[in-house]
């Protein structure tokens, strides 16, 4: 079967919800003491601030673009319409695909090996059992979501709580027991405006923007918002807003009670800090209130991008296999076992800090650079009819592309490369499987 996801059955309140419990994850527990390892300094504060801004820039390019084209598959169908060549179009909406099936599963194994990294606070693991576990977290996921987009929709809304309130948690402890006001007393302590400082500024970034990675993920289920013209921009720009609160708060709290320089040398440094205020109990409870976190975080992900191969393939533009839909849940099942697959295969052979920059490298060009691009190409009288437009057009466009640049080099060479090399071979299967439709 093959005929598109029909009713759209999520509002704005579990699409806020979905967005969040995606960006959060396990995502700033565990890069928490990466960025302050980068920066080396309290001014750390300032790349998770660097990260919600360029998030709410690309997000009104997100929001232009999902309420114009609120369909299952997000940035296939922003590629496909924005640019005015129709043949460009097909090239990038099917390179946005095909990077999809390696760097989705490489976000979904991102938070299970996350997860698993967390578990062996609780129970050490060698290194044989952790990649067990995650790779175990990826099977029950794939299962969960075999089931219906409202029964998906009420247990999204329901990971939401436990995201929300695992982190006003953390906050709370920081302030009636920390010294809550040191970190912004000593911010500025020894910064110095300059090269170096911006370099710093640029790798780390690439750690907090993966943490804020996910406010678009409405956009990927798009074919399922009700009134999607203002509440798919509505739920990017609250869940940025809210996620960047919580972050500062969840930072300070923690620097509060553990000095910067000590929270960049732990593994573990959310529990750490909990056992430190509450003793063992309170570090084991918090360590399983993340694990929850981080197994939501990954609900949430294969959940919107599992709806971009079965999109692609429902429009004639990629593999027929994908838009097989459950005969009784009428979901994707078959992109939701392929992805499942691969997340599972990767968990169980990379590291978790290879696998972050791998993320960004492989998507900025096609999806983030590519649609901004493209929105910049389309004929206004196009553009005039769009429900949505953001503010000063198309300054903050322009602004996206160079951050995302700055980002990507940020990554390093080796992912920038293997990056190019996953597009260049995407576009050789590109051409080799148009030449046989020709045919």
């Amino acid at each position: 079967m093959s005929e598109p996801l029909k009713e759209r059955r999520l509002g704005l309140l579990q699409a806020t919800a979905i967005n969040m419990t995606d960006m959060v994850g396990i995502g700033p527990f565990i890069t928490l003491p990466m960025v302050i390892g980068i920066m080396n300094g309290p001014y750390f504060l300032y790349a998770w601030l660097a990260g919600a801004i360029l998030s709410i820039i690309d997000a009104l390019v997100w929001s232009e673009l999902g309420a114009a084209y609120p369909l299952a598959g997000g940035s296939y169908n922003f590629l496909k319409e924005a640019f005015p060549s129709r043949k460009v179009g097909k090239v990038m909406s099917f390179l946005f695909v095909w990077q999809t099936l390696i760097q989705a599963p490489l976000v979904i194994a991102s938070a299970a090996i996350g997860f698993a990294s967390y578990f062996s606070y609780l129970t050490p693991l060698t290194p044989w059992e952790s990649k067990m576990v995650s790779g175990a977290v990826v099977i029950v996921i794939v299962v969960l979501l075999f089931r219906k987009i409202e029964d998906i929709g009420k247990i999204s809304v329901l990971l939401w709580i436990v995201v929300i309130g695992t982190i006003l948690w953390i906050i709370g402890q920081g302030m009636t027991h920390g010294n809550f006001l040191l970190p912004l007393q000593t911010i500025n302590n020894g910064i110095t405006l300059n090269h170096g400082f911006a370099a710093a500024i640029g790798f780390a970034s690439v750690k907090t923007v993966y943490s804020y990675l996910g406010y678009y993920n409405v956009c990927h289920l798009g074919g399922d918002i009700i009134d999607p013209s203002r509440n798919i921009p509505r739920s990017m720009l609250m869940s940025i807003a809210g996620i960047f609160v919580l972050y500062m708060l969840m930072n300070i709290s923690i620097v509060s009670v553990i000095p910067w320089h000590e929270a960049m040398q732990s593994e573990y440094v959310i529990s750490l800090f909990m056992h430190r205020l509450g003793g063992p109990l309170a570090g084991k409870i918090i360590t399983a209130l993340i694990l929850l976190v981080a197994f939501a975080s990954v609900f949430s992900a294969t959940l919107g991008y599992s709806r971009i191969p079965y999109a692609a393939a429902v429009d004639g533009a990629f593999f027929k296999v994908f838009a097989r839909v459950h005969p009784r849940g009428n979901f994707p099942y078959v992109s939701i076992l392929f992805l499942g697959t691969v997340a599972f295969i990767f968990s169980l052979l990379f590291r978790l800090s290879d696998v972050i920059s791998a993320i960004l490298a492989m998507r900025i060009l096609v999806q983030f650079i590519g649609q901004a691009v493209g929105l910049l190409l389309l004929a206004n009288n196009k553009r005039k009819h769009f429900p949505y437009k953001m503010p000063f057009f198309p300054v903050p466009v322009y602004i996206a592309i160079v951050m995302w640049l700055c980002i990507l080099i940020s990554t390093g060479i080796k992912m920038v490369a293997a990056g190019v090399g996953i597009i260049t071979l995407g576009l050789l299967v590109y051409f080799i499987k148009d030449k046989m439709q020709r045919r």
